[in-house]
């Protein structure tokens, strides 16, 4: 029997590609250790130096670990960026394979040549009727919209090794969703780089409210939301239409990544304080919105006043969510030869700061849900506890947005992956607990 261990690191974009590997691979048994598989993938991520770091040090653990005769292949963000420097450093990697090639993995293992480790095309990947195996839960799924973007971020890598914007067609998104509701799937996230520029390649602009309208139209589908709305490329007109929609929740994924005019400009971000405001109060006047953000400090040029500035706006505009990142010097971009450059301490004296600042918030805001029944989904058994039963809000996207613990059935049937009525009883050491009422 072939054997297979898949590593997925970085983000949810990532686990799609590793899902379409899954798919080719269907014929192999799935192992959890590298030490018993026969082939091991390492998709791996390339954005920031961290992630690069993880990727590393997950490929080299593997190495070490794996069987003598096994393939070993790492694919994704890393080996697209550094194909020639992994060939070089890790003799142990069998096949080495980019961003554009992950539904020729069957393909690749099966006619591997010792020889000549790298096996990547210059093509971008676009599903498209691929049959994958999703994984994490059994009434999620992810729906990548595109590949590769155009947006000219001073600090991000990613045009440089993922190219130009390119977006499939809503009939091949709508083909899939089918597909996969058919398989008993009725949650979906709908992803990408930059998802709010979804078809500009095609000279279309809100073609995310031409897509909402054909998924509304699909029977068996229950809940969606869009993540990754940029501010350059969103809309009123989208926010009213995800507003008004029965099927897409009121969630706002919008990385802003600063708020002072002088970082937005620096960062070459395409817009200004004023179109954050007006789009970000757009979105929290409409009713149950939930919003999320990614901030970056430390960028070249990132003054006092302008982090000052930021923790004024964070302070008075609370969002949902928030994710810190510091500064990562990234080679290709930008910002990787600008001067000002912040020392380490500094941007490590501010993220602190600032997440002081979100962590009073979060819990104010996990708290208001103590004592309140609403809409759930429950994904399946939580990974904190085999005893448990991981739940979200109906609007939060799974894993990134957090997790309610189930420790109670209060309803007349077995728990499962599905929609639920839950009461939210305490939080306590950062966890939401609470219990099943009735099932929708």
């Amino acid at each position: 029997m072939k054997t297979l261990c898949l590593i997925s690191l970085g983000c949810n974009k990532n686990l799609v590609d590793s899902e379409v590997m899954l798919g080719k691979l269907s014929e192999y048994e799935l192992v959890d250790s590298p030490s018993d598989a026969g082939v091991v993938i390492v998709n791996t991520c390339g954005f920031i130096h961290s992630a690069k770091q993880e990727s590393i040090n997950k490929i080299l653990e593997v190495a070490k670990d794996k069987p003598k005769d096994s393939i070993l292949v790492v694919s994704g963000c890393l080996s697209e960026r550094y194909a020639n420097e992994l060939r070089d450093e890790i003799k142990e990697i069998d096949i080495i394979t980019g961003v554009g090639d992950y539904n020729k993995i069957d393909e690749m293992i099966n006619n591997l040549n010792k020889s000549s480790k790298i096996i990547k095309s210059n093509s971008t990947f676009l599903i498209d009727n691929e049959d994958r195996v999703i994984t994490g839960s059994n009434i999620q799924c992810y729906i990548k919209l595109s590949e590769g973007c155009n947006q000219q971020c001073s600090f991000c890598a990613i045009p440089t090794f993922k190219g130009k914007l390119h977006s499939r067609s809503i009939e091949s998104c709508i083909k899939e969703i089918e597909s996969l509701i058919k398989k008993g799937y009725r949650d979906f996230s709908f992803i990408a780089q930059d998802s709010s520029s979804y078809m500009r390649d095609f000279g279309k602009k809100d073609a995310l409210v031409d897509l909402i309208d054909e998924v509304e139209k699909i029977n068996g589908i229950r809940s969606a939301r869009i993540l990754y709305l940029y501010p350059s490329s969103t809309s009123l007109k989208l926010i009213d239409r995800i507003a008004r929609s029965n099927v897409f929740q009121n969630y706002f994924d919008m990385p802003i990544q600063h708020i002072s005019d002088s970082m937005l400009s620096i960062m070459k971000r395409g817009s200004n304080k004023k179109q954050h405001l007006e789009l970000l109060n757009k979105m929290r006047s409409i009713e149950n919105s939930f919003i999320r953000t990614t901030l970056l400090l430390g960028h070249p040029g990132e003054s006092d006043e302008d982090f000052d500035e930021l923790c004024e706006f964070i302070s008075d505009f609370v969002f949902d969510r928030i994710n810190v990142f510091a500064f990562s010097s990234e080679e290709g971009t930008k910002a990787h030869n600008m001067n000002d450059k912040i020392d380490t301490k500094i941007v490590n004296k501010r993220i602190n700061i600032l997440n002081k600042i979100i962590k009073s918030q979060q819990d104010k805001h996990f708290m208001g849900y103590v004592g309140k029944e609403f809409s759930a989904i429950i994904d399946g058994i939580s990974k904190e506890n085999e005893f448990l039963f991981s739940a979200r809000d109906i609007r939060w996207d799974r894993e990134i947005d957090g997790e309610i613990l189930i420790n109670e059935n209060l309803t007349s049937h077995p728990l499962q992956a599905g929609y639920y009525d839950i009461r939210v009883d305490s939080f306590k050491d950062g966890y939401l607990i609470g219990k099943a009422i009735r099932k929708l």
